[in-house]
């Protein structure tokens, strides 16, 4: 027995040694993974990793596994085989690592981010140049400079994510949020020029950038499937962030007060209209942040209507702004194209720094059909969280432009493209109303801007309402009304679970202009309910198609937005997977 007893412990000491020297030859694969990637290594790896499992008998009998291509001259034309872009890929990395010999595999993918960044440098200095004969125009500029320092600072983001290069597979995710928001701010620069020279001169000044962005996320592509492959275990942090669920973004002290309830908030600063708070205005109440603070910055609006626009800028991060509800504490404004303000400018209310959450308050935009583009709300936080709040508009009422956004249970109301953007947001139990447009126009709920097939944008609706409000029911007959059409040429909307009412036409989706975008796009529906769901006259598009619950599940909170890492503690019923 006593035999026996200590065979088992050999044996097991034996496993342990095993597995020691199967993690150290994991993370000797893991050092030099982006070699391994940039010569197509995928096979190989796997075939490696088969090697490596079978018994020392096999092991004689088996090949050696294949040397790899370590020249960075070739490591850096089988990556760029793999993009879409593979010259300009080729030009600008090769650039970067002439005359170092010793390129490491982060350095590759390092690389690939700061060719954009130095791209973009080159574009900014290229536009200053250009000259502008109207207000419109250099509002238009303004904005684009704007965005591409937005877009740089977004690549730096990245940059420093790949540093712990043992976390960079649980990083992924954010690469991608904000890979992807980089290539939107550069389309949105462009977008905000009237048609003219300007616009087209821009345009080719961005070519290149665009192109480095687009080949930037191709390479993180095969980064992370590499990773998935090898099932690389992660290097843990003992950090409360990771171990709690937490975002990184949440303090010590804000992570005890999602515990409770969130009705219940401690406001920093009360804002009331009628003098008896601390301000009178939502932009007094934010400029009064402290420039140094821990916490979370809490601002309760009292009932009244607020006539002013509000940005809170990306330096204000953790803001949570409530209200009183979301038709007692309203925010409202009326800018708007027709008059002359660029669309990215017209929003009354405008969330731009991370961890913003707004919870019982109404955004409006007073302009009318008439005005065109105005915009109630823009939001560019990440991680962004609306809970019952109320957005009121016609034309592109509810701009989600970037980044991972939820909205919980909130009322959404317009005419044209009245939910627009290239954000991945997700709006869960909220009821969309189509509002009466004007006699010449047609309604459409959706206008989703994704420009690049690796994206992780797009618009989701799941378990809300899509009906005709009270302006428009009478005469729902009289005007033709749509799930969505794509503004941008892989767009990507999905409607699941979702009651649509009888005012949708039985083709589901319309085109945006001929056929464009309509052989890449991507118009998903599953397990809708109403007389609008019929799925039997839609549109025959390659791209629009009933899916399966198991592609569903790609489109949920977890999947979608990586949810449960940051809106699990939340007191809010979120629904990270499908209802039905």
């Amino acid at each position: 027995m006593a035999f026996q007893d200590f065979d088992q412990i050999s044996n097991r000491r034996q496993q342990e040694r095993k597995q020691k020297i199967r993690r150290r030859i994991t993370i000797a694969v893991v050092s030099s993974v982006a070699v391994l990637l940039l010569v197509g290594a995928v096979v190989g790896t796997v075939a490696y990793k088969n090697h490596q499992d079978v018994g020392p008998q096999q092991n004689k009998a088996s090949p050696a596994p294949p040397k790899a291509i370590n020249t960075p001259e070739k490591s850096v034309k089988s990556v760029c085989a793999t993009t879409d872009y593979k010259q300009t890929c080729e030009d600008s990395l090769l650039k970067a690592v002439k005359n170092n010999a010793t390129t490491q595999p982060k350095d590759i993918l390092r690389f690939s981010f700061v060719v954009v960044s130095e791209e973009i440098d080159k574009v900014i200095k290229q536009a200053s140049e250009l000259k502008f004969d109207n207000p419109l125009k250099k509002a238009a500029f303004d904005d684009c400079l704007v965005l591409l320092n937005d877009a740089k600072e977004e690549l730096n983001n990245s940059v420093s994510s790949i540093q712990d290069w043992g976390r960079v597979k649980s990083r992924t995710p954010d690469i991608n949020n904000w890979l992807s928001a980089v290539l939107s701010y550069q389309q949105t620069c462009i977008d905000g020029f009237p048609d003219g020279e300007e616009k087209v001169a821009l345009e080719k000044m961005l070519k290149s950038s665009k192109e480095l962005g687009s080949n930037a996320l191709a390479i993180v592509s095969q980064v992370s499937s590499v990773l998935s492959t090898l099932q690389v275990p992660e290097v843990k942090r003992n950090l409360l962030a990771l171990d709690e669920g937490y975002p990184s973004w949440l303090d010590v002290e804000h992570r005890r007060m999602l515990k409770a309830d969130t009705s219940k908030f401690t406001p920093n600063v009360i804002v009331a209209k009628d003098g008896t708070g601390n301000f009178t205005t939502v932009t007094e109440a934010l400029n009064a942040m402290p420039l140094e603070r821990t916490g979370r910055y809490v601002i309760y609006v009292k009932e009244g209507i607020y006539e002013e626009n509000v940005i809170v800028t990306k330096k204000m991060v953790n803001v949570t702004i409530y209200g009183d509800g979301s038709q007692k504490s309203i925010i409202t404004g009326n800018k708007n194209y027709v008059d002359g303000v660029p669309t990215f400018q017209t929003a009354t209310f405008a969330a731009l720094g991370g961890g913003f959450m707004a919870q019982s308050i109404g955004f409006r935009n007073t302009a009318g059909p008439e005005k065109h583009q105005a915009v109630a709300l823009r939001v560019q936080a990440d991680r962004s969280l609306f809970v019952n709040c109320r957005m009121e508009g016609f034309q592109d009422t509810l701009y989600a432009q970037t980044h991972r956004q939820y909205y919980k249970s909130c009322y959404i109301t317009g005419t044209v493209d009245f939910i627009f953007g290239d954000a991945a947001a997700v709006f869960q139990n909220c009821n969309i109303y189509v509002r009466k447009p004007m006699e010449n126009q047609q309604n459409i709920v959706t206008a989703q801007g994704r420009m690049d097939k690796r994206q992780t944008t797009g618009i989701v609706l799941q378990n809300c309402k899509i009906l005709a409000d009270d302006t428009l029911l009478p005469e729902k007959a009289k005007f033709k009304s749509y799930l969505g059409r794509p503004w941008k040429e892989y767009s990507r909307t999905i409607v699941m679970e979702t009651e649509i009412g009888d005012l949708i036409q039985p083709e589901g989706w319309l085109e945006w202009s001929g056929d464009f975008a309509l052989k890449t796009l991507f118009y998903a529906e599953f397990n809708n309910k109403g007389p609008g769901s019929s799925t039997s006259s839609r549109v025959k598009w390659p791209g629009c198609k009933v899916i399966k619950r198991e592609e569903a599940l790609k489109f949920t909170v977890a999947a979608f937005l990586q949810g449960e890492s940051w809106l699990k503690e939340f007191n809010v019923n979120v629904r990270f997977g499908l209802f039905t």
